[in-house]
């Protein structure tokens, strides 16, 4: 049984408002709503109104209250926004660490509000590789080992993790210009923050999507060094019933900026049907 109790913080948003259906972005580990730019053009050129906010702890967001990262007290802010801005007939993009808090959402406070959602190179089902999860891409030992490097030396850290992040077969993808913009969002995370988050990618949230019905996207690189499509998307795709999954070929990890007008067009398309 998820647990609702923790008192949401207060987090950043950006709307850039209009009478368009609302579309909420929810940004990967470790950057910001910022991380967004690439695609909220496309979303308003479509007529959409789009939200974006800062996870707490990341980007222009205070660190949780409560001291809590676990995707109970993530997925707590993103209700607390919706209801703040009343937003109905909504729909939800969750990127890489964001699908999780889509997942949550749906799994704790039902699709009353929700139009449809997007997992775009997002952790669900469950990331965690473990005896009881054979499939998943991520041991424990693992993550751990990545919490201690970030302490140790944050900055090749995230030298290194952004380079994977946006790299396919060993080559990067995007501009050195568009990964140094990625390593100055990671740079404004608490560490803190960014650290407990790593424990929170191995949540389980197979109960969740069994619970979605609402038109649904899985939108992933076929090359994700990250979060491999076949630990995450494919096997998202298969649980929640008539969802559609688009494959970028040749698509790292961050494929919102690498493949900026697949992307687009793929999460467009889908948003205005």
């Amino acid at each position: 049984m998820s647990d609702t109790t923790s008192a949401p913080a207060t987090v950043h948003h950006e709307d850039t408002g209009g009478d368009g259906r609302p579309v909420v972005l929810i940004h990967g580990w470790p950057l910001s709503g910022a991380s967004w730019s690439d695609t909220v053009p496309a979303l308003t050129a479509a007529g959409l109104r789009v939200i974006t906010y800062d996870r707490r702890g990341f980007g222009q967001s205070d660190p949780a209250p409560d001291g809590r990262y676990d995707y109970d007290a993530l997925t707590a802010d993103l209700a607390d926004l919706i209801e703040r801005l009343d937003l109905r007939d909504v729909s939800l993009v969750g990127f890489s660490m964001g699908g999780g808090e889509v997942a949550r959402y749906i799994g704790t406070h039902g699709e009353d509000r929700v139009r449809s959602i997007a997992f775009a190179a997002a952790i669900p089902p469950w990331l965690l590789k473990s005896d009881d999860n054979p499939d998943g891409g991520l041991p424990r030992e693992e993550a751990e080992k990545m919490q201690a490097g970030l302490r140790a030396d944050r900055e090749s850290f995230l030298d290194d993790f952004t380079t994977n992040f946006f790299s396919a077969g060993g080559e990067l993808k995007v501009t050195e210009e568009q990964r140094a913009q990625a390593m100055a969002l990671a740079g404004q995370a608490d560490l803190e923050a960014a650290v407990a988050c790593i424990s929170s990618w191995l949540e389980d949230f197979t109960d969740d999507l069994a619970r979605v019905t609402v038109p649904t996207l899985v939108i992933h690189g076929d090359s994700d060094a990250i979060v491999p499509v076949e630990v995450s998307g494919q096997r998202t795709h298969e649980q929640v019933a008539g969802s559609e999954l688009v494959t970028v070929a040749d698509g790292p990890h961050g494929i919102n900026v690498s493949h900026r007008d697949e992307f687009n067009a793929a999460v467009v398309a889908f948003l205005t049907k």
